[in-house]
């Protein structure tokens, strides 16, 4: 026998244990996810929630409201009831869950954006190709579309860019006031809002803590539609300062405490370039407070993985872990003190500009 041949007594491996049929159900569930966001984004395209009042309704009265065949839609309402948006009552007829009142538009905590923006037209072209963007390490974008993300969104498709203003104007309101309840301004005179969008978290938090003065910081095209209430003529102009910058080239702002919230998913080098811009821009001891999604230590981890992989394919972009955004904070010479969760999709990474040696 030479040492290439098999030996004779070689045992076979031994057979994989067969699946359960739990396991295999639920599989067959994952692989059909992109019928359960459709169903998702029907109902919010179509307005299901926001016709279907407190009464249980029956198909055909919900057809009759947002137009639409009785008999498809019934097959609709069936599939989202299965995972518990809406829910069918012992006379067929479809009632409200705490789900499906959250794409409700006028719900105070509404989804109903942040489904449709999750699922628009784009993204169904970008996920088949998401092996390719794992084997490359970048974004596909613009393989696909030919520019970059925000380049194609704001020339060649409008409506997407719509919904994502709205979906994102929804998303910071509710993560403003989860932050203005989390944060203690104690001994804090001054804020600024690095990134900050149109401004809820800055207008939020001087609206909480009266003799506080902030600034916001962020693009001019962002700036020009600041949050009406930090605008000139609003409620908070008085105590307000809108500047116009690129947080990765400079921070002109001095204050007390810097917030940096959710803008710090691109490369790796452009985020230090923030943080450092911070450093330098700030005075010894000021406070400097940086919010994420975390892909570990949370309750909604299949959220955020999933939005990192949407961060990848769209932009090149990624989500951090608790030990990635510890790591960059540290290199760009912040001091973290403690890391604590805002709500069950945000953490609050709080830190300090060292004294200068």
């Amino acid at each position: 026998m030479t040492a290439t041949e098999p030996s004779s007594t070689a045992r076979p491996p031994a057979p994989s244990p067969a699946p359960s049929p739990q396991s295999a159900m639920r599989l067959r569930e994952l692989v059909f996810g992109a019928a359960c966001a459709a169903a998702v984004r029907a109902a919010a395209s179509l307005g299901i929630a926001d016709a279907l009042g407190e009464e249980p309704a029956t198909a055909e009265d919900l057809a009759a409201a947002v137009r639409a065949e009785p008999r498809p839609l019934r097959r609709l309402l069936r599939a989202l009831a299965s995972h518990g948006v809406f829910t069918e009552t012992d006379d067929g007829r479809y009632a409200h869950t705490d789900m499906s009142r959250q794409l409700r538009e006028d719900a105070p905590n509404s989804l109903r954006y942040i489904a449709l923006w999750c699922t628009e037209p784009w993204t169904w072209q970008a996920w088949p190709r998401l092996d390719e963007a794992v084997r490359s390490g970048r974004n596909i974008f613009p393989d696909l579309y030919g520019k970059e993300f925000f380049d194609y969104l704001h020339d060649d498709a409008g409506d997407s860019a719509r919904v994502f203003d709205k979906a994102m104007t929804h998303s910071s309101r509710q993560s403003a006031d989860d932050l203005a309840a989390f944060l203690d301004l104690d001994g804090v005179s001054s804020v600024a809002d690095i990134g900050g969008g149109q401004g809820h978290v800055l207008a939020g938090l001087l609206e909480k803590y009266p003799a506080l003065h902030g600034t916001l910081l962020d693009l001019p095209q962002v700036i020009a539609h600041a949050d009406p209430r930090l605008r000139a003529g609003g409620t908070l102009a008085d105590r307000t300062e809108l500047v116009a910058g690129d947080c990765r080239s400079a921070i002109p702002v001095r204050a007390d405490l810097y917030i940096i919230k959710n803008i710090l998913e691109w490369d790796d080098d452009s985020t230090r370039r923030t943080l450092r811009n911070v450093v330098a821009a700030a005075r010894p001891g000021a406070r400097v407070v940086v919010v994420e999604n975390l892909v570990d230590d949370t309750p909604s981890m299949r959220f955020t993985t999933a939005m990192d992989l949407l961060l990848l394919l769209n932009v090149g972009g990624a989500k951090h872990s608790r030990e990635s955004l510890l790591g960059l904070m540290t290199d760009a010479g912040l001091r973290v003190k403690d890391v604590r969760p805002v709500n069950p999709y945000l953490h609050a990474f709080d830190s300090t500009v060292p004294v200068r040696q």
